[in-house]
């Protein structure tokens, strides 16, 4: 009889937990409101079988349960029961996938109007590319990766040369315009996801997946990972801003085309070789795992590392100059700061570019005093 009890108290508590609970979905700032109906008729079909298999065992255990004299019968099986059981499970698992399937059809059926933008991810950042005036984005391969080309476009394709280049976390978007997003991935897989869009999908490595969506709310949301990735994983976001046509006008114009992120970087002056540093641990996803305001990290700090003595894995004592950053930036592997990972990934960076990283370090290392 307790087990009954205890049964019907936990369907009462699981009810009144799903109406009083904090967790609600936000209100959505897509079109996307059909995957909201999707997952509440989840909710309702699986909560509708949790309420009734739990009164069925608590029934059977009232109506079954032990007295003196009672018997069990030994039934080896029912044909009646299993084809009672094959049907409600049959009509119950129709009743979870035809509708995912269908609002899934429309997610990646895309209208005729809808612009195109691309999302590139990689561990541990996302990276951003928009069609210039051909409204066509430029070919890519990996073959042609490099530090100076982080997305692989094709430097023999016309189509890449006005490119808008976003090797940044921040993305923006004009307000009630659909878009097709294309989704690729340097490394591992990842998962483009923003919760109020109600839109996400896996970057799968070697493919290009996609999917479409209209912005209809104002605001900055956050873009997250959602498809564990690796030790920096929980450093991957971003944002995006939703605004109007012209305030994205303004922003995009901003953008440096394919073509003019190829002209050779000026770093005759101090203030260039910071600026191409910090442009270069932002794209390569430095700043991911080396923080830059003393908290702690996948990697060690940069604020106040420039000229510290640190602790090496072998125990020897090695001060943080020129010569330990040349060497930690393009052999990671070969000195280990004591109590962290060895996951650096090996970087291939010109001499300009490593002392540029530097040149960031130092800047970060001491920053000037508030006023």
């Amino acid at each position: 009889m307790a087990i009954a009890i205890a049964l019907i108290l936990i369907i009462i508590a699981s009810v009144a937990f799903h109406y009083y609970s904090p967790w609600w979905l936000t209100p959505a700032a897509s079109n996307w409101g059909e995957i909201d109906d999707a997952f509440t008729l989840t909710i309702i079909i699986t909560g509708a079988f949790f309420i009734v298999i739990n009164l069925l065992i608590a029934w059977i255990v009232i109506r079954y349960r032990h007295k003196p004299g009672r018997k069990s019968t030994y039934q080896p099986e029912s044909k009646k029961l299993e084809a009672w059981l094959i049907g409600l499970t049959t009509v119950g698992i129709v009743a979870l996938l035809a509708p995912g399937l269908v609002v899934y059809g429309k997610f990646v059926t895309v209208p005729e109007e809808a612009q195109t933008f691309e999302v590139v991810g990689e561990q541990w950042k996302w990276s951003f590319r928009f069609p210039g005036k051909d409204n066509q984005l430029g070919q890519t391969g990996i073959q042609f990766i490099s530090p100076t080309n982080p997305l692989g476009l094709d430097p023999d394709d016309p189509a890449s040369a006005d490119d808008r280049i976003v090797l940044g976390p921040e993305l923006h978007l004009p307000l009630f315009t659909s878009f097709k997003v294309l989704l690729r991935s340097k490394d591992v897989l990842h998962d483009f996801n923003v919760p109020q869009f109600r839109a996400k999908m896996d970057l799968v490595p070697g493919t290009v997946t996609y999917f479409w969506f209209t912005p209809t709310q104002r605001g900055t949301f956050d873009i997250l990972c959602a498809e564990l990735c690796g030790t920096g994983h929980f450093n991957m976001r971003g944002r995006v801003i939703v605004e109007d046509d012209a305030n994205f006008g303004v922003w995009l114009a901003s953008q440096p085309t394919f073509a003019d992120s190829q002209q050779p970087q000026a770093s005759s002056d101090t203030t260039n070789l910071v600026e191409l540093g910090k442009t270069l641990s932002e794209v390569n996803g430095c700043i991911a795992c080396h923080s830059l305001d003393g908290k702690p990290g996948v990697g060690p700090t940069w604020l106040g590392l420039y000229g510290k003595t640190e602790l090496m894995s072998d125990d020897a004592e090695v001060v943080v100059d020129d010569a330990y950053l040349r060497t930690a930036i393009l052999n990671a592997g070969a000195e280990i700061v004591k109590g962290y990972p060895a996951i650096m990934p090996v970087y291939q960076f010109n001499d300009q570019e490593v002392e540029a990283i530097i040149a960031y370090i130092k800047a970060v290392s001491e920053p000037s005093p508030s006023p």
